[in-house]
């Protein structure tokens, strides 16, 4: 062995290792090697913010091996990925191995392809410390507001809270969208809604009322509706204008990290977290049948829609291959334009060989895979078609003094979405349909003209669609970190999911006007997008990272200081900790409180009462198969889960794998979850033997009290550490 490429990822290692010859030894860091204790700010301050770094707990063996395996090398690359953050993973690396920062050892795929990994490997350059540094600035900035503000909130509203630059504005757009809702003030108005017959034909067509000759009318009641409809009973209506158009469709262009994890939730209802999940193992390389491990799409944490003339070249041959040279664009292969503070350094997220296309691969590939795939291959494949050419029909029509009107289309020509249409969030615009032919002068029959009442609506709540559109429409955060910051909201308990729709919880809400009350930089939302811009400026090399965390430091640390000094003593009453249950010791309401080891409901009398009713964790919305129970999650003392039912010992059901609602469609009986690379739902009982993948999301685990127990909170937490 004489050089060593060290990556992040054992699958990308294998990927790449499949491209080098012999003389070399590809090895996985597994992520960071080096970072802040997790326990301590690990930041001094007074000395110009150095943070001090060590060795990830857990990862000791696999840096001795990584230093054993660099002396005995005549070479070393850093091969990690593309990024800031990979780029600080690479910078970490040669401190702990002790190479040279001046040496050319840094390289870098956009795609773990043949091509890809030699245009890495040709063009090694050092370590971008600009780029070390934006994203040493971005760590420490979170680690001083996370660990300098969640104590506060921790003291002030409730245990084991959190605050983040990022979460806490983002929690804050939430918050607002359910205020807005809250304040609306719903106004009433009426359609009246035709449908039309040409006279000879059998085929109605729709229309609505518009106004009169002078312009639009609002119908603002039911008796006015009524009042229009009286007028016009006996009236034959007319075709008074007719105007043919002509409308193009332009496709989306490729994805980006966040319009990926969009439509990803739009189209294939994947969580943001579940996207980039597989997205990765795209990226670093799946078994192919008969092409052993292979990436199959480029770097999925871009911003850019820079397309290689490689990649625009293959799309066309591609599409004129498939399709013909009419479903190719007429002024040729389209570039699109990136955001002004778009990091230009990766192309869009594109397939790595068109000819690969998701049909070919579907059965090397799990479920969650193939249906990614498919998605990346069909937008990119689509943005490089022509556009879809639709003729328009508008039509007034006379109807006593009133004008009603009518519009529809054809698809002249399909082009892109011959394969593939972008969805978009609450599209609640009408359908239009083809119209019949029409005529001016054309006389028509009523076959029904009704009235309708319709209320205007509040703004939607946000979805993890539409909320990664707002953030990156506000510049707050990466792409890359938007579904972290979704997932920590939600574990945290801020913000709550039903279905896609996101809404705050109390808690939520009650932080958030805290934070806007005593912190309101924080989370505001164009001061968090100057400071991502600033560390965008800091990655140039035009503003020096020391100097950032030095011009933020310093207001919010008097911020906190006065904070704490405003509110010695205040503590915030959650209205949701409260119950409805009553201590039967001493009468006294019970309330949920919050131990290390989980929550459980205590006497507010405490510590004079020490009631408690413990609480436990359940599957929502899945009964017990044997008996209808509510499904209870419990752990070894090992800390393994298992599934029990909440009326043991009178019912014995157990199981190491997780019950759903869902039925066999073979035996009828219930199916059970396996969980691993791919989840499967399958069936346990004798002979049956089904089993498919699962494409369900997660079941939702709800808290429940059970039962009194006879013990101190103190001793109920260590109750709950030993799994009882």
């Amino acid at each position: 062995m004489s050089k060593l490429v060290i990556v992040e990822s054992p699958a990308k290692a294998k990927t790449i290792k499949k491209y080098l010859g012999s003389d070399y030894e590809v090895v996985a860091s597994m992520g960071h090697i080096r970072d802040l204790n997790p326990n301590r700010l690990s930041v001094d301050i007074k000395k110009k913010f150095t943070p001090k770094y060590e060795i990830i707990k857990g990862k000791e063996k696999l840096a001795d091996e990584l230093v054993r395996l660099a002396d005995k090398s005549d070479y070393v690359y850093l091969a990690t990925d593309p990024d800031r953050e990979g780029e600080a993973i690479s910078w970490h690396l040669a401190y702990l191995l002790g190479l040279d920062l001046e040496d050319t050892n840094r390289v870098t795929f956009n795609e773990i392809t043949k091509t890809g990994v030699k245009n890495g490997m040709d063009s090694p350059r050092r370590i971008d410390i600009d780029l070390v540094n934006a994203q040493q600035a971005r760590r420490i900035l979170d680690r001083l507001v996370g660990y300098k503000l969640s104590p506060f909130l921790s003291q002030k509203i409730r245990k084991g809270l959190s605050a983040g630059r990022v979460q806490s504005v983002a929690v804050r757009i939430i918050v607002d969208r359910e205020e807005q809702i809250r304040s609306f003030k719903p106004e009433e108005y009426w359609s009246i809604d035709a449908k039309l017959i040409p006279k000879g034909s059998r085929k109605a067509f729709s229309a609505s009322f518009y106004g009169d000759t002078d312009g639009k009318i609002k119908i603002t009641s039911g008796e006015q509706a009524m009042a229009i409809l009286d007028s016009i009973k006996d009236a034959v209506p007319t075709v008074e204008k007719v105007r043919h158009g002509t409308r193009k469709r332009q496709p989306a262009p490729p994805f980006i990290t966040s319009t990926l994890q969009q439509e990803a939730s739009r189209k294939l209802g994947f969580q943001s977290k579940r996207t980039m999940k597989v997205a990765q193992e795209l990226y670093e390389g799946v078994d192919i049948k008969g092409m052993g491990a292979v990436g199959l799409i480029t770097y999925m944490r871009t911003d850019s829609l820079r397309l290689s003339e490689d990649a625009l070249a293959a799309a066309e041959s591609f599409i004129r291959n498939k399709w013909g040279e009419k479903y190719l664009p007429v002024s040729g292969p389209r570039r699109f334009k990136s955001k002004s503070n778009a990091q230009d350094g990766h192309e869009a997220i594109r397939p790595t060989s068109v000819d690969l296309e998701p049909s070919a691969v579907r059965q090397s590939l799990t479920n969650d895979q193939y249906k990614l795939y498919k998605l990346i291959w069909e937008r990119f494949i689509a943005c490089q078609m022509a556009e879809c050419i639709q003729k328009t029909t508008q039509a007034d029509i006379s109807v006593g003094n009133y004008i009603f009107k009518a519009s529809g289309y054809r698809v002249d020509f399909d082009g892109y979405t011959v394969l593939y249409v972008e969805s978009k969030d609450n599209d609640d615009s009408e359908k239009e349909s083809e119209l019949p032919a029409l005529e001016k002068g054309m006389l028509l029959r009523v076959k029904e003209m009704v009235p309708n009442q319709h209320f205007t609506q509040p703004p939607a709540r946000y979805t993890e669609a539409s909320l990664i559109k707002a953030l990156e429409e506000y510049g707050i955060g990466r792409p890359s970190t938007y579904a972290a910051t979704i997932s920590t909201i939600t574990s945290r308990g801020y913000v709550k999911r039903e279905s896609k729709t996101l809404y705050p919880t109390e808690l939520g809400e009650v932080t958030t006007k805290l934070m806007e009350e005593r912190f309101p930089k924080i989370v505001n939302v164009k001061f968090t997008a100057q400071m991502e811009s600033d560390l965008d400026t800091v990655e140039d090399g035009k503003y020096p990272w020391v100097q950032l965390l030095t011009d933020f430091y310093g207001d919010f640390n008097e911020t906190l200081k006065q904070a704490k000094k405003d509110m010695d003593g205040i503590k915030i009453e959650l209205e949701e900790d409260k119950t409805d249950l009553v201590c039967d010791k001493c009468g006294k309401p019970m309330v949920v409180k919050y131990g290390r080891f989980g929550k459980f409901i205590a006497c507010s009398g405490y510590p004079e009462c020490k009631n408690i009713v413990k609480m436990v964790d359940k599957l929502k919305d899945v009964s017990c198969p044997k008996c209808g129970g509510d499904v209870i999650v419990r752990k070894t003392k090992r800390g393994r889960s298992f599934y029990g039912c909440s009326n043991y010992p009178n019912c014995n059901f157990i199981s190491w794998y997780e019950p759903t609602n869902s039925k066999c469609p073979q035996c009828g009986e219930i199916l059970f979850k396996k969980k691993g690379k791919q989840s499967k739902l399958f069936c346990n009982t004798d002979g049956c033997g089904y089993s498919a993948d699962d494409d369900t999301e997660e079941t939702e685990i709800i808290s429940v009290a059970v039962s009194i127990a006879k013990s101190e909170p103190e001793k109920e937490e260590k109750e709950q550490q030993d799994g009882m």
